[in-house]
């Protein structure tokens, strides 16, 4: 198919607001699931279960491994499976289960096992999110979308936040599990409203070429895939910049469970909350598209020496907490900008190879 006339089959696109607004409210409901606990986790075993810090660091590494190796199956489970609807409800409702089980089970080898049930489900729902998002809309549409749904994704960690935090305050922590466990369910049944009549499966996985009887061409192998110059070099970026700019807040919940115990939540919750409202307003989508290479370029530069630098400072001083909101507001700007412009390089990237979401995994593996 030619160019032009993918382009004009894309204006064509209307998909029914019903769809759009079933995006939206996945996007929202989803954004406090597909991190799963958290942060939020190393204080509830710290303060509330008396961990050591050692166990802690277990329970932590294990999301983040089950993640970091489940992304690129993720990547091509998403691009190979047609009921992408279904692959978001069971995986939220995975989330809810593991959520249950730390909160009623807090034993090590109960933790564990939940974790690594949270990291498999929460490396398939980026994913599917983004390929629902280019099946609904399409090529020419992605870049505002893909900035709705993040404005969507912080407003809706926002909210969660602030939820959390009270919450856990109040009531204690074992609130923030069933909080996530609310949201998670809600979004199984939110993801109903969404047609799937109007998903272009085809379209969600970036394949757009047809053959010379009119079939869709075969998705690159992935030694054809890496063998792609400008995606290699792109991997390599994201991990050079995630070296630089690695997550401090779980590490940082620690030290609050120390040093300021009884408000940690709080804290904790104040730092995500100023996060998210940066993110909101980071990048917005029509601008993502044109200046995609000059924001990648400057993200990737400046942005981790400050917040590095700043951290190393004040984490051993009496300014903790400052030093942690300080570091939160530069990593809003940093995920707004790059939550937005990771999917639309990738996109640009992979159009018309019918691998979208195995570049997605992968660039979430090189993130991890």
């Amino acid at each position: 198919m030619s160019p032009r006339r993918a382009n004009e089959q894309e204006r064509k696109r209307a998909p029914s607001q019903r769809s759009l607004r079933g995006l939206d409210g996945l996007n929202f409901l989803l954004a406090d699931v597909r991190d799963g606990l958290g942060p939020y986790l190393a204080v509830f075993l710290k303060a509330e279960q008396h961990w050591s810090p050692g166990a802690i660091g277990i329970a932590m590494a294990a999301s983040s491994i089950a993640t970091a190796f489940c992304q690129i199956p993720a990547g091509l489970l998403v691009d190979s499976l047609r009921f992408k609807r279904l692959l978001v409800a069971v995986s939220g409702l995975l989330v809810a289960a593991g959520c249950l089980l730390v909160a009623f089970h807090p034993q090590l080898a109960a933790v564990v096992a939940a974790q690594v049930t949270l990291g498999a489900a929460s490396a398939v729902i980026p994913p599917a999110l983004a390929a629902l998002s280019l099946g609904l809309v399409g090529h020419r549409r992605l870049d505002a979308r893909i900035s709705r749904n993040e404005s969507f994704n912080h407003g809706g960690n926002f909210i969660a936040a602030g939820m959390a935090g009270s919450l856990g305050y109040t009531l204690g922590y074992d609130w923030i599990f069933y909080l996530v466990c609310f949201f998670a369910v809600a979004s199984a049944a939110v993801v109903n409203l969404i047609n799937p009549a109007e998903i272009d499966h085809e379209l969600a996985r970036g394949g757009e070429e047809r053959d010379t009887n009119g079939q869709f061409m075969a998705p690159l192998s992935v030694r054809e895939l890496f063998a792609r110059k400008d995606l290699v070099i792109f991997l390599i970026s994201v991990v050079l910049f995630h070296f630089g700019n690695a997550a401090m807040l779980p590490m940082a919940g620690q030290v609050l469970a120390q040093t300021h115990p009884g408000s940690d939540t709080i804290a904790l919750s104040a730092c995500i909350i100023a996060a998210q409202l940066i993110m909101v307003g980071a990048l917005r989508g029509r601008w993502a598209r044109r200046w995609r290479l000059a924001l990648a370029g400057s993200l990737f530069f400046w942005l981790p020496w400050p917040r590095c630098r700043y951290a190393a400072f004040c984490f051993h001083s009496s300014r903790i907490l400052t030093a942690l909101f300080a570091i939160q507001l530069l990593d809003g700007v940093a995920a707004g900008i790059f939550g937005v412009i990771a999917v639309v390089i990738a996109s640009d990237l992979m159009r018309g190879t019918g691998r979208f979401n195995l570049a997605q995994g992968l660039v979430r593996f090189a993130s991890a």
